[in-house]
């Protein structure tokens, strides 16, 4: 997402099953000067520790197309990584190296770009893939041919079709592991809803690969924050970031674990406004990055950390003595003061 300014003060149980869709772990060890490397993992939080970060990729081209505005990883089947940046190209990164090895032009039905946000590489190598401008989910051969299309709850349309705000839609996609349940958050709230609780709204796979409207779930946001990804973790629990943006102060990112399997199924209320005997999806603070270790990372605008940037895409790429390998990406909005930049964390859940 194009990142406006935000002011940082301003179940029906998921059927989740307990083993992580297979893809090849990206292991990736930038080898180049903006890369910082360390021995020793680095902790932000007694849960998250960050190895290094890279500056390879920004303000670079690949092909005649600018790499960056990234707002979605995932780890494809081959075991390079699929960026997603939110003017509809669709990069392959080597897992390693981060070099990119392919980009494919992504459209709608009628040819017009996507405000392309959230990515999922499906267990057929297709990719299922989010535009902010409706909303929208479309699957997608790899080499960028529409296949599908998946059913939005009419509340979740831009409004005057909907309820919700233009560029605060589907900006996080993720598949639950055994592949059956696909989730999406809003980044922010809809008309008619309390403003800290967004909505993330589910579908269930059917015959054929395609998926129908499953159940809905109400999330409470930090003040001034939106939701700019999720992640699922092996046991069917996610990964959310929140973030926000003050001027002349930076961002704020902050990592939480939220776990859906109890909480209330929203999709048929109406306004979420704090009401009774709505369970909201539980969460817990894992990590501020504010307070991750520096690295020796420069920043191009004011920031609390200058570590931080507009981190808006993530995903898990394997596991590591008992934690989480996380890879995170910043969307530099194709703009001096911000920076393309890849986060490498281990997340203990």
């Amino acid at each position: 997402m194009r990142l406006r300014t935000v002011l940082a003060t301003a179940t029906a149980a998921l059927a989740a099953t307990t083993a992580l869709t297979a893809a090849a772990p990206a292991t990736a060890t930038p080898a180049t000067p903006a890369a910082v490397d360390s021995a020793t993992h680095h902790a932000c939080s007694p849960s998250v520790s960050i190895d290094r970060f890279s500056d390879a990729l920004d303000k670079t081209t690949y092909e005649g197309t600018f790499v960056g505005n990234f707002s979605a990883l995932a780890v494809d089947r081959d075991g390079s990584l699929a960026a997603l940046a939110d003017r509809s190209s669709l990069f392959g990164l080597h897992a390693r190296t981060l070099q990119p090895e392919r980009v494919v032009q992504l459209a709608d039905e009628k040819g017009a770009a996507l405000d392309s946000e959230g990515l999922v590489v499906d267990r057929d190598g297709t990719r299922l893939i989010t535009s902010e401008t409706e909303p929208s989910i479309r699957r997608y051969s790899r080499d960028g041919r529409i296949l599908d299309r998946l059913p939005v709850p009419s509340s979740l349309l831009v409004a005057p079709a909907g309820r919700a705000t233009s560029n605060q839609t589907f900006e996080g996609l993720t598949l639950l592991p055994g592949g059956r349940t696909l989730v999406a958050s809003m980044e922010n709230a809809i008309s008619g809803d309390s403003t800290d609780l967004v909505r993330f709204q589910t579908w269930t796979r059917t015959k054929g690969d395609h998926f129908r409207l499953g159940a809905q779930y109400a999330y409470r946001i930090d003040a001034g924050l939106g939701v700019p990804e999720v992640q699922a973790t092996p046991d069917g629990r996610l990964l959310v970031l929140e973030r926000g943006f003050t001027a002349g102060v930076g961002n704020t990112v902050r990592l939480y674990l939220a776990d859906p399997r109890r909480a209330t199924d929203t999709s048929g209320i109406e306004n979420l406004t704090g009401q009774a005997g709505v369970r909201v999806i539980k969460k817990r603070l894992l990590a501020d990055i504010a307070d991750c270790p520096s690295l020796g990372a420069t920043a191009k605008q004011p920031q609390p950390n200058p570590l931080l940037d507009n981190i808006e895409g993530m995903t898990i790429t394997g596991r590591d003595r008992g934690r989480l390998k996380v890879l995170l990406v910043s969307d530099d909005n194709q703009g001096a003061t911000q920076t393309t930049r890849f986060y490498y964390l281990r997340v203990r859940v």
